[in-house]
């Protein structure tokens, strides 16, 4: 039986959503592993998001709480709004109160990766404010360390991500994740795979 790996993301002007397709190339990657890329919802109106000039949403489906009960493993993703997880995916996180209530989800691994503005932005607090989600339904947090090697060392160019997983600067919106920061987020589904197929091997 296959390893079911869920990437779940929200990103509202696309830089969340480019690390999550490459993290979920890098899941998929690892044999036996089926990695699936999921949205949450979106909590804004179409009004809203027109006036925020906030492109059309991508095409992978939208998650139910529910239906993280299907997954070994997860890589959550956001972009971050001072310093911190954004509404939506809060709001996502907010209705699973029936999955912490029986601890569904106790015990799979989930690593988290993130966008900001700027290298001040929250690069590091919006995966630690993170963590407290993962605490309470009993998740096992997954950092990617420093196992990306030369990688989290680059300082001659701009580079998102730390030990806490993959990340990327939007700056004014128009920036887009390099390829460093791609390569990175492909080493971290790849890593995060690998680690659940152990666990679940193991259990």
């Amino acid at each position: 039986m296959a390893t079911k790996v869920y990437i779940v993301y929200y990103s509202m002007y696309g830089h969340a959503e480019k690390l999550a397709q490459e993290i979920l190339k890098g899941a998929a990657s690892v044999e036996g592993i089926e990695a699936k890329l999921w949205q949450v919802p979106e909590i804004l109106s179409e009004e809203i998001l027109a006036k925020m000039s906030a492109p059309l949403k991508g095409d992978a489906p939208v998650i139910t709480p529910d239906e993280l009960t299907e997954a070994d493993g997860f890589v959550f993703g956001f972009p971050t709004r001072f310093g911190m997880m954004p509404a939506q995916f809060k709001a996502f996180l907010d209705a699973t109160g029936g999955l912490w209530k029986t601890q569904a989800l106790a015990g799979k691994p989930a690593g988290i990766f993130y966008s900001t503005g700027s290298q001040g932005g929250g690069q590091e607090t919006t995966a630690l404010t993170a963590i407290t989600q993962l605490v309470h339904h009993g998740m096992i947090f997954v950092p990617i360390g420093y196992t990306f090697g030369a990688g989290m060392f680059e300082m001659e160019k701009i580079k998102g991500g730390s030990p806490y997983g993959a990340g990327t600067f939007a700056g004014d919106g128009s920036k887009q994740p390099t390829e460093l920061e791609l390569e990175q987020a492909f080493h971290q589904g790849k890593y995060i795979a690998t680690i659940t197929k152990k666990l679940k091997v193991s259990a």
